[in-house]
């Protein structure tokens, strides 16, 4: 079943199974950063799925949709050092065109495809290099409260949006991945 799934890549910078994401981009807004960073990274259109239902709207105000959570994440890479991400986490859904016919979208070498069960059980998954690493708690909590969040027919991909706590006040960073 194909609504069973979320996609993963292996990040060679931090050492980790990490689903699509990146930095937030000068004029951008959060959403658009999502959309935007999706597209670029996998060739998937996607849609938000909306963080709540009942909250309320304004005629003359625009809104935009809040993140499921935000993390604050201690990292490590070789090029920056150690750092804190924030990381703003948005769910969405493949944007399937036409009738679906229950097959995944390809993705681009070193994206995978992830399921439910993958994620429950812990399964350590295969790098392009062949070596086997288990994603991250939070990465794989998050993957299965997404593909549970979409409730409809659609394949889920778990977005961190980050702003890099070192980039000084204000600043969003550059994007780096």
């Amino acid at each position: 079943m194909h609504c069973d799934a979320t996609l993963l890549h292996w990040h060679g910078r931090v050492q980790a199974w990490l689903p699509p994401g990146g930095h937030v981009e000068a004029n951008e807004d959060p959403v658009q950063a999502v959309l935007r960073e999706v597209l670029e990274e996998t060739g998937l259109e996607v849609e938000i799925v909306p963080a709540r239902e009942d909250g309320a709207r304004f005629a003359a105000v625009e809104q935009i949709e809040p993140p499921r959570t935000i993390l604050v994440e201690d990292v490590y890479d070789e090029t920056v050092g150690a750092h804190q991400h924030i990381d703003m986490i948005y769910y969405t859904r493949v944007i399937m065109a036409g009738e679906e016919s229950g097959a995944r979208p390809d993705v681009p070498e070193g994206w995978r495809w992830v399921t439910a069960d993958e994620l429950r059980e812990g399964v350590a998954l295969e790098r392009l290099d062949g070596a086997r690493a288990v994603p991250p708690e939070d990465v794989r909590v998050l993957g299965l409260e997404a593909i549970a969040a979409a409730g409809v027919p659609g394949l889920r991909v778990n977005v961190r949006m980050h702003r890099d706590g070192d980039a000084g006040p204000g600043s969003l960073g550059q994007s780096e991945e």
